[in-house]
């Protein structure tokens, strides 16, 4: 009899944070020290707080988080994960709780690991070039940021895909090109686990527009998510095979919007 080996279904959620203070505040930036990178407002914390609950619910677990190195994709990780790993004798407590104040977590639910790759887009479409490091230096030391993470939950063992953060003034279409490779490269350095990457709108948009065939994607709102899955193999051999992710996100219903291009779809 031929062994063929186990078959397993990845899933990939790919979100975006939470409303950011300076899109409400517009002179927040003439005064703050970091003006590239702001926190989020409150509303953005619970609303990466009730997505997080939503994501608890989508009907698999997540294992393994990568997070963007800015503040408001850490802050909205730290709502998401707390929501993933809150400790509930039933669901009816957590979908009544407006907040994470007071939640208690299990930490060894998920692992979490900044990842640069997932950074913002690094150019002036994205950010005001007034507004960047004149130095240079984007972010404190990793260790820092990591302690604005739920505790427990860092995984120290993970080593990042980029090493360092991407260069100034990258082209939007080298920007999504980094999207696109690292979603691809998280997913394949951990086949046997479900991930959740939480980055910015460009890279949810990527999401979707390189997995989805002649999707054009004209709306992320914040918290907006993309669901990616896909089947793999893993042989006797020790080797993997890997199907195709299938985009199985609606446009509309996790805040993306986009369309199809009807007219190259059918050929014309």
């Amino acid at each position: 009899m031929e062994i063929t080996g186990e078959k397993r279904v990845q899933n990939v959620v790919v979100m975006r944070h939470g409303d950011r203070t300076d899109h409400f505040e517009p002179m927040w930036a003439t005064h703050a020290a970091r003006p590239w990178d702001p926190p989020l407002t409150d509303g953005g914390k619970i609303r990466a707080w009730t997505t997080g609950k939503r994501l608890r619910a989508l009907g698999f677990p997540i294992h393994r988080v990568f997070v963007s190195p800015f503040l408001r994709c850490l802050q909205t990780a730290t709502e998401a994960v707390s929501a993933l790993c809150a400790v509930v004798d039933d669901e009816a407590p957590i979908l009544d709780m407006e907040t994470s104040q007071d939640v208690v977590i299990d930490p060894s639910h998920v692992k979490v690991s900044i990842e640069y790759g997932l950074c913002e887009m690094l150019n002036t479409r994205a950010i005001g070039d007034e507004f960047t490091p004149k130095d240079g230096i984007w972010f404190p030391e990793v260790s820092k940021l990591e302690a604005l993470l739920p505790a427990g939950t860092i995984d120290h063992s993970v080593e990042r895909i980029y090493q360092e953060m991407p260069r100034w003034a990258e082209s939007v279409l080298d920007a999504r090109s980094r999207y696109a490779y690292i979603i691809r490269a998280l997913a394949d350095k951990y086949p046997h686990e479900n991930l959740l990457l939480v980055t910015h709108g460009e890279g949810v948009g990527v999401s979707v527009s390189s997995f989805q065939k002649d999707a054009q994607v004209f709306e992320v709102e914040y918290c907006a998510f993309s669901h990616l899955q896909r089947r793999i193999s893993f042989k006797p051999s020790q080797a993997i095979v890997a199907e195709n992710f299938q985009l199985l996100t609606k446009s509309g219903l996790t805040g993306i919007s986009f369309l199809l291009n009807l007219k190259m779809a059918d050929g014309f």
